[in-house]
């Protein structure tokens, strides 16, 4: 990409919701680091990029709230332009390298109020944002109005073993030190807020049955590996299974 540079934008900020700032930070990528984590993040790679293998090349992207660089980074090898926005300069931090080099492009601006004109990308995804926005449906909106095709979008679902998440929230908050609270969804909430807005439920793909904290816990890539193959092969991750990454086309 030619446009390297970050680009700022104002914003209010009595409007700004900024849950991407810890999504973005050295300490919560240590959550993906190791195996266990690098299996995690292969599995959600896979499953978007399944997602989205109808897209052409250069094919316009904007991930909102993406300064992990989880997806932003391997889809910008791809075949895609993309633009992350945050919601602060820091957010940019780990993905600066790419930036620098030309292969994204980092704006910060507001989620709440994106900087950019309607129908301005092809796709617009976000991933981490959803559960820990209070105002989730005004992210949702203004992902349609920015999205000309498409939008892929990940979130915790209740419809899952994420039921118990209440009760197992301490026991993973001591595990999991920089764990925030987060909000679990109704699939049916999510695709009638889309459907508002004109876009309909085109695929919907589940990552895993065992809750990922429990991934972490046993600390054993082929065991889990093994274990969430045996649970696909049976059908409960296809009925149970979280975190979703939902695919929603443009009527």
């Amino acid at each position: 990409m030619n446009e390297a540079a970050s680009i700022s934008t104002s914003s209010d900020a009595a409007d700004l919701e900024s849950a991407d700032v810890e999504s973005s930070s050295d300490a919560y990528a240590e959550r993906f680091s190791g195996p266990v984590g690098q299996w995690m993040l292969a599995v959600q790679e896979s499953v978007t990029k399944k997602l989205l293998e109808h897209c052409a090349p250069g094919t316009t992207l904007l991930d909102v709230g993406g300064g992990h660089g989880q997806l932003a980074l391997p889809l910008s090898r791809d075949r895609f332009r993309v633009t992350v926005l945050g919601s602060a300069p820091v957010c940019a931090r780990r993905i600066q390298t790419a930036v620098d080099a030309g292969q994204c492009r980092f704006v910060v601006g507001n989620p709440m109020k994106l900087p950019f004109e309607s129908q301005s990308f092809d796709v617009a995804m976000s991933f981490r944002m959803l559960p820990h926005c209070v105002r989730w449906q005004t992210l949702l909106s203004e992902l349609c109005r920015v999205a000309r095709k498409g939008i892929v979008v990940d979130y915790p679902t209740s419809q899952s073993l994420n039921c118990i998440a209440p009760r197992m929230f301490e026991a993973k908050k001591r595990y999991e030190e920089s764990t925030r609270a987060w909000r679990s969804f109704k699939h049916r909430e999510v695709v009638e807020a889309f459907a508002a807005h004109g876009f309909e439920l085109a695929r919907m793909e589940k990552q895993f049955f065992l809750p990922m904290v429990v991934h972490r816990m046993l600390n054993c890539r082929l065991l889990s590996r093994a274990m969430e193959t045996i649970f696909r092969t049976a059908g409960l991750t296809r009925l149970y299974g979280s975190p979703v990454i939902a695919l929603f086309l443009r009527k």
